[in-house]
């Protein structure tokens, strides 16, 4: 699969909401991003913890402290990106696989590093991403308590609240099951009505709408609608450049770890929408 296969360009009408984007209005900076730079260090190509393990021996052990060991590859993930948010914006964030959009997030939300540049936060940012780690092995119920308190909710309001993010996530009696046993749309509609409980200051989402229905769709933009006019701001990582466009207020274009665009939803995904027709088209002249 090549990176411009999972990208979404088409959703039918009916699926989104097509009331527009909540403006609002405000000249209070949320974030600062400042020539920001980030680094992966790759070490070889063997792949590690697969397989069964073998064991080598003490003479093989000998030999292959003389092996020649293996190659540091350094991938530049985010090359001095600079851009600066507001109080209740909605911004879309796009880009082929591989361009450092949830890098990006990742470094923004203080999980990543950065080896260059700044990134100056107003408030506490929550990541949002599908692959983002509950534990399985326990209930919904029991992940519900450990991811609003890790989000600065208390005992109290996390109970008080509890019903609502279970409706929102619209998983019934599955609360009471565990994790494990949910279909990846379930986890990742727990996942957002957990994030989104706290009205967190900045909300990051990293594709976490690609496995919800039209109906969650709507209800995650009204979510987002209101963590905005309480003065949030939201990030939001996708390939449905309509959900993009249906969402968001402004877009990021970021490729190969740099800012190419910056602006109004309908310019943006236009101009991305045209480099990655060139592209398609570039590699079926190749073969």
């Amino acid at each position: 699969m090549t990176d411009t296969d999972e990208v979404d360009f088409e959703v039918d009408g009916d699926e989104l909401d097509t009331t527009p984007v909540v403006e609002v209005p405000s000249d209070q900076l949320s974030l600062l991003v400042n020539d920001l730079h980030v680094s992966y260090r790759v070490f070889g190509a063997k792949k590690v913890g697969h397989g069964p393990g073998q064991d080598w021996g003490v003479l093989g052990r000998l030999v292959r402290r003389g092996a020649k060991q293996p190659a540091v590859r350094e991938v530049k993930a985010v090359r001095g990106i600079s851009f600066a948010a507001k109080h209740g914006e909605a911004i879309g964030i796009i880009g082929i696989n591989g361009s450092g959009k949830s890098t990006l997030l990742r470094a923004i939300a203080g999980l990543i590093p950065p080896v260059a540049g700044t990134v100056h936060v107003a408030g506490n940012p929550a990541l949002l991403g599908v692959n983002a780690v509950l534990m399985k092995n326990l209930t919904g119920a029991r992940n519900i308590m450990i991811g609003a308190l890790a989000l600065g909710l208390s005992k109290k309001e996390v109970r008080e609240r509890f019903d609502d993010i279970v409706d929102f996530a619209e998983i019934g009696n599955f609360v009471n099951l565990p994790m494990k046993t949910y279909s990846s749309g379930m986890g990742a509609r727990l996942r957002f009505s957990i994030s989104a409980s706290a009205v967190p200051d900045i909300l990051m989402i990293d594709e976490a709408l690609a496995t919800g229905d039209a109906g969650f769709r709507a209800k995650s933009k009204a979510k987002m609608d209101e963590i905005r006019q309480s003065a949030g701001t939201v990030f939001l990582v996708s390939h449905s450049l309509a959900t993009i466009q249906s969402m968001c207020s402004r877009v990021l274009w970021v490729h190969d770890g740099q800012l190419v665009m910056d602006g109004d939803p309908k310019e943006v995904c236009g101009r991305y929408k045209e480099f990655v027709a060139k592209k398609k088209d570039s590699a079926r002249a190749k073969k």
